[in-house]
């Protein structure tokens, strides 16, 4: 029997939210308004992080045991009050992303199936220019998860020594995201070259268990990524659910709990709780931003090419 869609009062807009019941996470026994519901409750949490970003559209309609697919362009119709943003792409072609910039969104984004919430670098101000750098420890399938943690201290030593406020979250899935705030000065490729070098100094300090080796085949250890920082690339953002079976979270850290973090520790039903308990452990980070330019020669490369 069709269900009719249920309408939703979120930040004194109206959201329509449709198959609340439907079974998002079998596991957990979680539903599609269970995850509406997430969003909403830590919006303020969530919002700093996607405010202002081109947001990627990765959609699973039927849960995480169904098939999902990304989509780039916003859908028609969607509501008027949300915010949406041109890219233009090498090709020339262009498309129309959404921009979440309050709950209302962050609902209506959820209620179209998309589990986890996938952001550009930059933002729409100067979408050309990133505003954090990124390093994000990728495992394989055998890494034991304590060599991706004792390899996101390295990279604080190496960011400590730069100057570079970090700030550490769980992915979600099975790494660590290290954000470094930085200054939107630069373009994209120049932020990576940056972050490359950073992770090629980390893999230099512990190279039996990190590696920057770019072909998957080739690699032996964690894969310090430094790639992320490419324009059009994205990761979901701090708070994010992911599309696991136990519904796990991209949780925010201190620098004293990466040592025995245990991922699967934060997840849709605890995530609140947990920020209820130690708050926004990335509230003030874009108030820690600062410039990369003089940094360049020392980690031995040329100044970069455009600032500015």
């Amino acid at each position: 029997m069709m269900r009719h869609p249920e309408y939703v009062q979120v930040a004194g807009r109206d959201v329509t939210v449709t198959n609340r019941d439907k079974i998002f996470f079998p596991q957990r026994g979680l539903t599609k308004g269970d995850l509406v519901d997430y969003y909403v409750s830590v919006a303020p949490a969530v919002l700093p992080h996607v405010q202002q970003r081109v947001m990627q559209m990765l959609r699973y309609p039927n849960g995480v045991d169904g098939q999902f697919f990304y989509q780039k362009r916003v859908p028609v119709p969607h509501p008027e009050w949300l915010e949406t943003y041109t890219i233009q792409f090498p090709s020339g072609r262009t498309a129309d992303f959404p921009v979440v910039n309050d709950a209302a969104a962050l609902a209506w984004i959820a209620n179209l199936g998309c589990i986890d919430l996938h952001t550009w670098s930059s933002r729409i101000g100067d979408v050309e220019r990133p505003d954090y750098l990124l390093i994000d420890l990728d495992p394989r399938g055998g890494d034991p998860w304590a060599y991706v943690r004792t390899i996101a201290l390295v990279v604080k030593d190496v960011m400590d020594e730069l100057g570079l406020e970090s700030w550490p979250k769980t992915s979600g899935s099975t790494g660590i995201h290290i954000l470094a705030p930085i200054v939107p000065e630069l373009p994209f490729p120049e932020v990576r070259r940056f972050a490359k070098a950073c992770a090629q100094e980390v893999e230099r300090r512990v190279p039996d268990i990190a590696t920057t080796t770019w072909k998957v085949a080739d690699r032996t250890g964690v894969f310090v990524d430094f790639g992320q920082n490419a324009r059009d690339r994205t990761i979901a953002c701090a708070y994010s659910i992911r599309p696991t079976q136990d519904a796990r979270a991209s949780a925010p850290l201190r620098w004293d709990e990466v040592a025995d973090v245990e991922a699967a520790d934060f997840t849709m039903e605890t995530m609140a709780a947990r920020i209820a308990k130690v708050g926004d452990l990335m509230d003030g980070m874009w108030r820690s931003s600062k410039s990369l330019v003089p940094l360049f020669e020392r980690l031995g490369l040329k100044p970069p090419k455009a600032a500015g």
